[in-house]
């Protein structure tokens, strides 16, 4: 197992603790939560024989555990870091005035089981995990490209489906373009030969009305 002990702290103040093996890392633990300097947030690591411990301080919270010296840096700041979240999200405020082990009931079964996820499960390891999820999408990539491969439909048919489509999209509003210009002539000519019809049936009436064409009795 990588990760072998850990414990959550308020200053001195131990909340919760787990501790996955018997050695005397708690005795250990305590000694360097009351010497480590000052308040300011860090990440630190000391070394202890063939075991590390990695303590992450964040807002007033310290986080520490004991790991094999083969497990790195990154897995173990990890785990602090999903520790320091989990534990934060779930206690809030309470942490300011929390008694001497006042969440290690409830939290140190979430240290168990995230102290065992770590150690063991090659997902922990966010770095690893990228690199296989890249390289999975490369994978579907190139089965992706192989599929249309098989299907024969080359990149440069693709292409040239592709300038057909413009091709044909710039022919269509040309012709659309001509079409609304020719209706709106023939609107335009139907307009005037309605205007010039409507002056001709006007112009008889009053040549009945004015007895003679050139509206004799009308222009009196």
């Amino acid at each position: 197992m990588t990760i072998l002990y850990t414990l959550v702290a308020r200053g001195s103040v131990v909340l919760a603790e787990y501790s996955g093996t018997s050695t005397n890392a708690s005795t250990i633990a305590r000694q360097i939560l009351e010497k480590i300097p000052g308040n300011n947030d860090m990440n630190v690591s000391y070394s202890q024989d063939r075991y590390i411990f990695h303590v992450k301080r964040t807002d007033g919270l310290t986080i520490l555990c004991m790991a094999d010296d083969v497990a790195g840096r990154r897995i173990p700041f990890a785990f602090l870091e999903d520790i320091h979240q989990r534990f934060a999200r779930t206690y809030g405020r309470a942490v300011l005035s929390a008694q001497a082990y006042g969440m290690n009931d409830e939290f140190s079964r979430v240290l168990s089981q995230q102290m065992e996820y770590y150690s063991n499960d090659p997902n922990a390891d966010r770095m690893n995990r990228l690199k296989g999820e890249m390289s999975q999408v490369r994978n579907v990539m190139i089965q992706n490209i192989d599929k249309v491969l098989e299907r024969g439909d080359r990149l440069e048919s693709l292409v040239d489906k592709t300038a057909n489509m413009q091709t044909n999209t710039f022919r269509f509003k040309k012709q659309t373009r001509r079409f609304r210009n020719t209706m709106w002539w023939k609107n335009v000519k139907l307009m005037v030969a309605l205007v010039f019809l409507l002056l001709v049936i006007v112009y008889i009436i009053l040549v009945f009305m004015c007895h003679g064409f050139a509206l004799p009795t009308c222009l009196r």
